[in-house]
C-alpha cells in the first residue's frame, strides 16, 4: 500500500475534522429496524448473526450513485466490477465464490439458474431504496441452497410523500444519466414510479453501454395489512472487453433484459402472523464473442422462475416459532446450454427460545429442500446469543450450506475454452462464527471469528499445461479462516455531528493440497485484507462532502481507492460534483479488467414537492 497516499487522506480528515462543523440529519435508529430477511422478524438489536444494515441516511450521503459501488464500501464484501456504474459486477461475501451469494429484492429471490453473473443485472435504482440488510455466514437454514456464503435484501421503499425529482449527471467517458422519480400519496393507495436512462462512450475500447431502469411500487390499502406489489425491469446493452476471457482477439458484447415482478401482503391474527408473496423473475441474456461476428459464437439464453412463498410465525409462552413454504418452477431456453426445468421446494422450521430474564436466545432451525434434478437436502443450523448487559451481547452460529450447480456450470460448451460438466454435484459447507457486539447512541462495534469448512467446490479448471479447455470440476475442499470488525462512531464538534465509519476483514484459505494447473475462480482470487472507511459531514452549513477509502489485499495484487462527493441544496436545486479514484490508482478487480482512473460525475437534482 502507497503510505504517502494513507498519510495524505489521513492528514485531511484530521484537517477536515478540526476545522470545520457538521449538521447532519438524524441517523436512523438501527435499534428500531426490524430485520425483515429473516423468517422470524426480529429487531436489529437482538439478532444472534453478523448482520449489517445500510440505511437510508447513509445511502443519501454516499459516494455511490448505485447498489454495487455502495457494497464494495463495505469490509467482507468483495465487488468484482467489471466496468463503472455497477456495468457487470459479481458480489462475493467472506471470500468464496459469486454463485453462492443470494440476492433478494423485499425478500423476494432473484438468483439466477443459468449463472450468478445475472445476479446484479437488475439492481433497483437507489433512489427507491431504503435500506440494504446484509447477513454474513451461511443463510441456507432461512433461504434454501444459493444463500451458500450470506444473502443480501434490498428493501425498497414504503412509505412515500408526494414529490417529484428530476435527475441530469453528466461526467468523464461521455457519461450522461438521465432520472425521473414520483411518488403520489392518495388515500388508498401509494405510488412509486421511476425511470432512468444512462450511457457512456466507455472507459476503454469496447466498454460503452446504454442502460435503462423501470420501477413501479404500489402498496394498496385493505381492511387488513396493505397489499404491495413491485415491477421493475432492467435492459442492458455494454461492450464487454475481456470481461469473460482472457483472449485478445476477442471483442465481447453483451444485451441483458431482467424482470421482476412481485405480490405481497401479511395477515396478523392474534399470536399468528402469515406473510404470502408470489413473484415472477424473468432474465434474457445474449452474448456474443466476437462483437463484429455474431456468426463466430452467439449464446442466446431466456430464464424463467415462477414462485409462491408462504412464511408463518407463531408466538407463545415458549418463544417465537416460524415454519413455512417456498415453492417454485424454473426453465432455462438456450441455444448452448439447452433446454432446462426443474422444480424447487423449501420447506423450513425453527423456534427462538428466550431464557434468563431473556438474557439468553438460541434459535435452532432446518431448512428441507428438494430439486426435480437433485432430489432432497437439509440443512440444519442454530444461532445462539447471550446479553451481558444493555448495550453488549456476545453471539454464535453454526449452520450447514448447500449450492447445486448452475445451468452454465452443467453444460456450457464454447470451444477450445470452457467446457460444463453435467456429472456435476452440490457443493457443501459448515460454517461457524462467534462474535460480540457493542453498541451506545454515539459508538458501535462489532466483531466476530468465522471458519468454513467447504468440499466438492466448482471451479473451471484445467489439470496440467496441456489441457485444452477449462472444465467445469467439483475440486476439493477449501477450508476459509477469517476474522473482522466494524465500528461507528457519530460524534459532535460544537454541537454539531459528524459521521466516521470504519471496517476491516481478514480472509485466509487453506486449499488443503488442491493440485490443479489453472483455476478460473476460486484459487489464489479471494481477498485477504479488506480496510474500508467513510466520513460525512457538512462544510459551512451549505455544503455536505462525503469520503470514501478501501483497501483491497490479494494474493497477487493490492490496491487502495478514494472516492469522493459533494453536494449542496439551493431551494428546490441540488447540485453534487464526484471523483472516483482520485489518486489515479491502476487496479484490478477481475484479471485483465483494467479499471478506470480518476474520473468525474455531475449532477444536478430538480425537486418539486
Amino acid at each position: 500500500m502507497n503510505t504517502t497516499k494513507i498519510t495524505v487522506l489521513v492528514l485531511f480528515l484530521v484537517l477536515i475534522r478540526q476545522s470545520f462543523a457538521q449538521q447532519i440529519d438524524q441517523v436512523q435508529q438501527l435499534d428500531s429496524v426490524l430485520i425483515s430477511s429473516s423468517r422470524i422478524d426480529i429487531l436489529f438489536k437482538e439478532n444472534s448473526r453478523t448482520i449489517e444494515v445500510i440505511t437510508s441516511a447513509q445511502i443519501q450521503k454516499s459516494t455511490a450513485n448505485n447498489v454495487a459501488d455502495l457494497l464494495q464500501n463495505v469490509a467482507g464484501i468483495d465487488v468484482r466490477r467489471r466496468g463503472v456504474d455497477g456495468m457487470q459486477s459479481d458480489i462475493y461475501i467472506r471470500g468464496g465464490h459469486f454463485n453462492q451469494t443470494l440476492i433478494l429484492v423485499d425478500g423476494i429471490k432473484t438468483e439466477d439458474p443459468q449463472t450468478g453473473h445475472h445476479t446484479m443485472n437488475m439492481m433497483i435504482p437507489i433512489e427507491n431504496v431504503e435500506r440494504i440488510e446484509i447477513i454474513k455466514g451461511p443463510a441456507a437454514r432461512i433461504f434454501g441452497q444459493n444463500a451458500f456464503l450470506g444473502a443480501i435484501n434490498i428493501v425498497t421503499k414504503k412509505e412515500v410523500t408526494n414529490n417529484l425529482k428530476l435527475d441530469l449527471n453528466s461526467g468523464s467517458y461521455a457519461r450522461t444519466f438521465i432520472g425521473v422519480t414520483a411518488t403520489k400519496n392518495l388515500n388508498k393507495s401509494n405510488h412509486q414510479l421511476h425511470f432512468s436512462s444512462n450511457v457512456s462512450d466507455g472507459y476503454r475500447e469496447n466498454t460503452d453501454f446504454k442502460n435503462q431502469n423501470y420501477f413501479v411500487k404500489s402498496s394498496f390499502k385493505t381492511k387488513g395489512s396493505p397489499v404491495a406489489v413491485l415491477a421493475s425491469f432492467a435492459e442492458r446493452k455494454f461492450g464487454a472487453n475481456n470481461f469473460y476471457t482472457n483472449t485478445p482477439v476477442f471483442n465481447e458484447y453483451e444485451e441483458t433484459q431482467t424482470s421482476l415482478v412481485g405480490v405481497s401482503t401479511k395477515f396478523v391474527k392474534s399470536s399468528l402472523t402469515i406473510k404470502p408473496k408470489i413473484y415472477w423473475k424473468h432474465n434474457q441474456d445474449m452474448f456474443l464473442l466476437k462483437r463484429e461476428d455474431p456468426s463466430f459464437s452467439r449464446n442466446f439464453n431466456i430464464s424463467n422462475k415462477l414462485g409462491a412463498e408462504v412464511n408463518m410465525s407463531y408466538n407463545s409462552k415458549l418463544g417465537t416459532t416460524g415454519f413455512g413454504v417456498d415453492f417454485a418452477k424454473v426453465s432455462l431456453a438456450s441455444n448452448n446450454l439447452g433446454d432446462q426445468d426443474r422444480t424447487q421446494l423449501n420447506l423450513f422450521v425453527e423456534h427462538r427460545f428466550l431464557l434468563a430474564d431473556d438474557k439468553l436466545d438460541f434459535t435452532p432451525g432446518v431448512s428441507l429442500n428438494y430439486y426435480s434434478d437433485f432430489d432432497f437436502q437439509a440443512f440444519p443450523g442454530i444461532d445462539v446469543g447471550y446479553k451481558i448487559n444493555q448495550n453488549t451481547k456476545v453471539y454464535g452460529n453454526i449452520g450447514v450450506s448447500y449450492r447445486i450447480p448452475t445451468y452454465t456450470e452443467l453444460y456450457i460448451n464454447i470451444p477450445n475454452f470452457l467446457s460444463g460438466n453435467d456429472a456435476l454435484k452440490p457443493e457443501r459447507a459448515l460454517a461457524q462464527e462467534l462474535g460480540v457486539k457493542y453498541a451506545t447512541s454515539k459508538f458501535t462495534v462489532s466483531s466476530a471469528f468465522f471458519r468454513r469448512e467447504a468440499k466438492d467446490l466448482i471451479d473451471y479448471v484445467k489439470e496440467t499445461a496441456t489441457s485444452a479447455v477449462f472444465l467445469a470440476q467439483n475440486i476439493r475442499k477449501i477450508t476459509t479462516n477469517g476474522f473482522e470488525v466494524n465500528t461507528a462512531y457519530n460524534f459532535k464538534i460544537n454541537d454539531q455531528n459528524q459521521n466516521l465509519k470504519l471496517g476491516y476483514t481478514f480472509l485466509e484459505d487453506d486449499y488443503n493440497d488442491t493440485n490443479v494447473f489453472a483455476s478460473r475462480y476460486l484459487l489464489n482470487t479471494s481477498i485477504k485484507h479488506h480496510f474500508t472507511a467513510s466520513f460525512d459531514f457538512e462544510l459551512l452549513k451549505v455544503l455536505q462532502p462525503s469520503i470514501s477509502y478501501r483497501y483491497v489485499e490479494r494474493p497477487a495484487n493490492s490496491y487502495a481507492i478514494v472516492d469522493a462527493k459533494i453536494s449542496t441544496k439551493i431551494k428546490q436545486f441540488t447540485v453534487f460534483a464526484a471523483a472516483n479514484n482520485i489518486f489515479n490508482t491502476d487496479y484490478f478487480e477481475k484479471d485483465n479488467v483494467l479499471m478506470p482512473k480518476g474520473n468525474f460525475l455531475f449532477g444536478l437534482r430538480y425537486q418539486l414537492k
